[in-house]
């Protein structure tokens, strides 16, 4: 029986998975590969697992660990063949790109890190980032491991609550300054 979708054979899946890679901002695993080749009801798990193998082989991606890549061939392949993908999976493989990107480029602006120090305490270093560069650093002493490890788990989740409200108390009028 015919599939549905406007990916049609092997040849459509490799030049869907070129496109893709071409534009996720970092490699990425089969898995995640996977998630976002399957964007169309065309889209056969068995041609398209044949098909990374096939694109590995031919030096149009690279394999590093668990994590995928595009080479400059590959590259160059897609920017040849990219206009033959349908409109609308070009835009479903977008808008699927697009939400993973973010969330890869948050992670790379918001960083925190521990350190050791002799006395048991830990150092916790936290960072923010804009398109710019760096925005925010501080770094403080906590009294142990898990307790840095809270800080700079929060300081992860909620980065921007954290600097607004170091600068709202830094900004404000002193309270004590007016009576």
């Amino acid at each position: 029986m015919a599939r549905m979708g406007f990916i049609h054979g092997k040849l459509d899946i490799k030049l869907l998975i070129l496109y893709i890679m071409a534009r996720v901002a970092a490699p990425i695993d089969f898995s995640t590969l996977t998630d976002l080749c399957m964007c169309d009801a065309g889209v056969d798990y068995f041609l398209y697992a044949e098909a990374v193998p096939e694109l590995l082989d031919s030096g149009h991606l690279v394999q590093d660990g668990e994590f995928y890549s595009i080479t400059d061939k590959g590259q160059r392949a897609c920017t040849d063949g990219e206009s033959s993908l349908s409109p609308v999976v070009r835009k479903r493989c977008d808008q699927r790109l697009a939400a993973l990107n973010a969330a890869w480029k948050r992670d790379a602006q918001v960083r925190s890190r521990l350190e050791d120090l002799p006395d048991g305490a830990v150092r916790v270093c936290l960072e923010l980032d804009d398109d710019q560069g760096g925005v925010f650093s501080l770094s403080l002493l906590a009294p142990s491991r898990a307790d840095g490890a809270q800080i700079a788990d929060r300081f992860t989740r909620h980065p921007d609550q954290i600097y607004n409200g170091i600068l709202g108390v830094l900004l404000s009028e002193d309270p004590q300054k007016h009576p």
